[in-house]
């Protein structure tokens, strides 16, 4: 949870609280805000990428991933240039990319071994915590004026230099990881190669799961980046509401995360991950619909209650097709997610600026997310998990 809550909470989402002040300080315009959110995203993408071929220890690589992203979200409240804001960015993305895989791998392993996979909603209230903390700090120091982007990245970074350092420790090379393990993997390895005919089983549900997962990163990501931005255009001028939405939704997140892993293990993760974009979908509808602070706040729940919920039940599903060799899948799924984060901000930034509304971009964004849940329970249907 803690290295969700650096990795995605502050070094990913830390942008979108304080780009309503990078705007304000003009270092930044609209259209190089969403130029930064989408080098982010792309970034991410090419490191969910490199997990897929990565052969290292996961927790080696969650406690690297910490330590970067500390450095990194110190970086960009050390400097106002635009082209090392860029890179930093760009940085920041791949590492939060492996870190999210390698703690997921790592969590969800050890809670296996432990027989408490229960827990694994605690796991992804990690981003959660992390936005709703970073929001609810930005939204005190900014009411008053008194405090700058750059005041708040070093802040964020030193914040999460301390949750770091309390954590270090429990990432240890876990010993349960070595010769049963390993004695387990060979074992597979030759029944699977016994049967090259089944060599490869759930190879369709694989891609199915990488294609429909990539789904929701294009129709969350408009309003996970410009939700301030939206609501200050949309609302009374001095409304003490917009910085208020970003942490709703981050408590919405937890929230959603605990209860996702509650629900019953032998629902399909398919059809869950279907009701989720449905809630999504309607929570970019809320605010359209109805461009008030009750519209918001509705919106921020509806949008942040399935948001990890939607990775803990990807990554449970990745799991159910791969087993402990899952890093590979999670990896692709990851970046296939990430390619749509990528394609939001891209889209919907030059539509705000020719337009002046992020109306259109986000009715684009919702009709994805129903068709992608449409999706989800075509392949549901054609392909019925097998009974245990």
């Amino acid at each position: 949870m803690a290295a969700l809550a650096v990795a995605l909470g502050v070094g990913r989402f830390a942008f979108t609280p304080l780009l309503p002040l990078m705007l304000h300080g003009g270092a930044l315009d609209i259209r190089h805000g969403g130029w930064l959110a989408s080098l982010n995203y792309a970034g991410y993408f090419l490191g969910a990428i490199a997990c897929a071929a990565l052969r290292v220890d996961a927790a080696r690589m969650v406690k690297t991933g910490l330590a970067l992203t500390v450095l990194l979200v110190l970086a960009m409240g050390v400097t106002d240039q635009f082209w090392i804001w860029a890179a930093v960015r760009f940085v920041t993305g791949a590492v939060s990319a492996w870190t999210f895989v390698f703690a997921s791998q790592w969590g969800l392993r050890r809670l296996a071994e432990l027989g408490a996979n229960e827990w694994g909603g605690v796991i992804y209230t990690g981003p959660g915590v992390g936005i709703a903390a970073t929001g609810l700090l930005v939204s005190a120091a900014g009411a008053h004026g008194a405090y700058g982007a750059s005041a708040g990245w070093i802040g964020f970074g030193l914040m999460s230099a301390v949750l770091t350092a309390l954590v270090w420790r429990a990432f240890a090379s876990t010993p349960t990881m070595t010769a049963a393990s390993h004695n387990m993997r060979n074992t597979a390895q030759s029944t699977r190669a016994a049967q090259p005919h089944h060599a490869h089983p759930h190879r369709a549900d694989a891609l199915w799961l990488i294609v429909l997962y990539g789904v929701p990163g294009f129709g969350y990501i408009i309003t996970a980046t410009f939700l301030p931005v939206i609501a200050r255009a949309a609302l009374p001028a001095g409304s003490p509401w917009p910085d208020l939405f970003w942490p709703m939704l981050g408590g919405a997140l937890v929230v959603g995360a605990l209860a996702g892993a509650r629900l019953p293990g032998h629902w399909d993760n398919r059809t869950l991950l279907a009701g989720c974009y449905v809630l999504q979908a309607l929570g970019i509808v809320s605010g359209i619909a109805s461009p008030t602070a009750g519209g918001f706040a509705i919106g921020s729940a509806l949008i942040g209650l399935p948001f990890t919920a939607i990775t803990l039940f990807a990554m449970r599903e990745a799991r159910r097709l791969h087993g402990d060799d899952a890093a590979g899948l999670m990896g692709y799924a990851t970046a296939a997610y990430g390619l749509g984060q990528i394609a939001g901000p891209l889209v919907a930034a030059p539509i705000a600026a020719h337009t002046g509304s992020f109306t259109p971009a986000l009715l684009l964004a919702a009709g994805a997310l129903l068709a992608g849940a449409v999706g989800l329970v075509v392949v549901a249907l054609v392909r019925p998990r097998p009974h245990a």
